[in-house]
């Protein structure tokens, strides 16, 4: 029979969230590339009678596979490619200053600062910044084979081993990602339209924030070829066409939904047939099976299913006829320049890198005064722990230890049974899966899964056998004891100020969106064009998703950061809200409905800026006034209820 938890033992929530995997699919392909290119080099080396060469590739290949997250092909070169070579660069630095004491002290807590840096520019960039420290903290930790140039290769060979398996299958499924993911857009707004209409509201939510992460994943994969294109390729064309012309329906959810009445289920089996269009590329005709709409809403989602059906079959698009709804990224050269001079002037930026470069000088400092026998573990685990963009400092910390003692017994069994040599290989053929198979379940699962790998290709290089094991536990933990207090409790950055002032900002973007969406054509500074509002919508919801991704990475801390967290969370799903509601009005004025005065709009967006003031000002639930009437039958009511809702949420409870 089964006993609860007496009340004291009850594990709190916060390290519940932390514990509990994640759900994801299983990537067979990852899989697979995994075990061979971890393997081969390996193989290739024992056979070659240079083991440690081998052990190298491996290493590199290693930091392939991590990075190796993407979907589209081009994208899989950004995301592979150039981080290998700043690991590349990373490794030759710190092999330059193996051995010589405090010079590697300063050496490494420079780069720790850099590394810390870029990392604030995007996710290449952080990949790039990761692996630049990681591989300098290697190249002065261990005594590598060969002349000086010779690691560098070996390890960016083995890292575009990845890249190479990955690109295999390019001349046969070149675009394929892009279609898939844009039917995959296609089948969310099928699931939201769904649950319009329908109670409870947070089915709603949840379709919406979907169809908001679907989208920006999609934007995301055409726009980024499209650059490079220039707006010439047919298919991205057909692509960004078709994903602009599922925007309106998008924009009718929030409608239908106020009005509390469900869709017909023809309208989803609909939306789902488009899809597998978009999927196959297939530009024939398809026989709508759309029933006679009766009301306001039902002729909105009609017009626009219809408009969505044409764009989707139409076999020729004017590349010079589609709007980007996000706009079109900038030149390479123009990114790269506005990247560098954000890094160098941000105050975030430079934050992080010394926050990083702290805790690195602190450990390479320890163990340049304490005898501690080959200590680079200390550093890789701070370089991978301290990574706010990947997670809470906290939950990571305390996710590499416990995946660190469960990787160790693996370790243990793998290096005390298998012999040294060929039996190498197959262990790697086994053990290398595991690493993008458990990624996905969370931090503390990658960790259990690349540690056995590390400290198998590690005794290849030194040869201590299970004598790593202990040390590599201790190195572990202080490692991570030095990330918990110099990287994360003594800096006075609470996580109000990490997200606090971005939602504010967030909640004053939506005051401006409201004046938008209701601006007459001559009004000054009002961005009246359809273009410019979607992108202006488009960007609140993109911020407003990761917002709340980190707001939910705050509920995996302790309190008082994981109970504001939770207090402050609700907000963010309401700002979510008076975004729809502020479309639906929009939809319905466009379609016949009166436009409200200029006195409600008013109202209503000094009401967000009020509330936006109030969210910059406080890091704790505040007293606010909410003073909003009108006329019953505006279409602003459904806006003003949620306003006030959202009003009522920064209020104590």
């Amino acid at each position: 029979m089964s006993r609860e938890f007496p009340i004291g033992l009850t594990p709190p929530d916060w390290l519940v969230r932390n514990l509990q995997p994640q759900q994801a699919p299983l990537n067979r392909p990852a899989v697979a590339r995994a075990a061979v290119a971890l393997a081969l080099p390996l193989g290739i080396g024992i056979a070659a009678g240079h083991t440690a060469y081998g052990a190298l590739a491996s290493m590199g290949a290693l930091s392939g596979v991590i990075g190796d997250t993407a979907d589209a092909y081009r994208m899989r070169i950004l995301n592979i490619a150039i981080p290998q070579l700043f690991g590349a660069i990373g490794v030759t630095l710190g092999a330059a200053v193996y051995g010589q004491g405090w010079l590697a002290v300063a050496a490494l807590t420079a780069v720790a600062l850099v590394s810390g840096m870029i990392s604030t520019i995007g996710a290449v960039a952080s990949v790039s910044g990761l692996l630049l420290l990681l591989n300098s903290v290697i190249g002065a930790g261990l005594p590598l084979p060969g002349a000086w140039w010779l690691a560098p290769v070996l390890m960016a060979g083995g890292g575009l081993l990845v890249l190479l398996l990955a690109l295999l299958a390019w001349p046969l499924r070149s675009g394929v990602p892009e279609r898939t993911a844009v039917a995959a857009t296609y089948r969310t707004v099928a699931d939201l339209l769904t649950t319009c209409g329908d109670t409870p509201t947070t089915d709603y939510d949840a379709a919406r924030h979907a169809v908001t992460q679907s989208l920006n994943q999609s934007y995301d994969l055409v726009l980024a070829r499209r650059a490079r294109h220039h707006g010439r390729n047919p298919e991205l064309t057909r692509l960004l066409a078709q994903l602009n012309a599922i925007t309106p329906v998008v924009e009718a959810a929030p409608a239908v939904h106020q009005s509390g009445r469900p869709l017909p289920p023809q309208i989803r089996t609909t939306v789902r047939h488009l899809a597998e269009a978009v999927e196959t590329g297939y530009t024939g005709p398809i026989g709508l099976d759309l029933p006679t709409p009766t009301t306001e809403t039902a002729r909105v989602i009609d017009h626009a299913l219809r408009h969505t059906a044409e764009v989707v079959t139409a076999p020729d698009v004017d590349p010079y006829g589609i709007d980007d709804r996000l706009g079109r990224p900038a030149a390479l050269r123009i990114r790269a320049a506005r990247a560098a001079r954000n890094v160098l002037l941000s105050s975030g930026s430079w934050r992080y890198g010394l926050r990083l470069a702290l805790c690195i000088g602190l450990a390479q400092v320890l163990v340049s005064t304490v005898p501690v026998p080959r200590s680079y573990w200390i550093a890789l685990t701070i370089t991978f722990v301290l990574k706010p963009d990947f997670g809470s400092v906290f939950s990571r910390a305390l996710l590499r230890a416990l995946g660190t003692v469960a990787g160790l017994v693996i370790a243990a069994a793998v290096l005390s049974v298998v012999p040294r040599g060929g039996w190498d290989v197959l262990v790697l053929l086994l053990l290398a899966p595991l690493i993008p198979a458990l990624t996905p379940r969370g931090y503390g699962y990658q960790t259990a899964a690349i540690t056995p790998v590390i400290l198998l290709l590690s005794d290849v290089l030194n040869h201590q056998g299970t004598a790593l094991l202990l040390p590599r536990l201790v190195d572990s933990l202080i490692g991570c004891g030095i990330a918990l207090v110099a990287g994360y409790l003594l800096w006075p950055e609470s996580w109000h100020t990490r997200v606090g002032d971005r939602l504010a900002e967030a909640v004053a973007d939506t005051a401006r969106y409201v004046e938008s969406a209701f601006a007459a054509p001559a009004t000054p500074g009002a961005e009246t064009d359809p273009a410019a509002r979607a992108r202006m919508r488009r960007r609140l919801y993109r911020d407003l998703s990761t917002i709340r991704t980190e707001f939910q990475r705050a509920l995996t801390e302790p309190p008082p950061t994981g109970r504001l967290a939770a207090g402050w969370l609700p907000l963010v799903v309401a700002v979510e809200r008076i975004v729809d509601a502020t479309t639906a009005a929009r939809v319905r004025v466009k379609h016949g409905a009166p436009p409200p005065s200029t006195a409600e709009v008013t109202q209503v967006a000094l009401q967000l800026r009020e509330l936006s003031k109030g969210v910059r000002e406080s890091e704790v639930l505040v007293e606010v006034r909410t003073d909003l009437s009108g006329p019953a039958e505006s279409v602003l009511e459904p806006l003003r209820q949620e306003v006030a809702a959202a009003r009522a949420i920064a209020s104590p409870h």
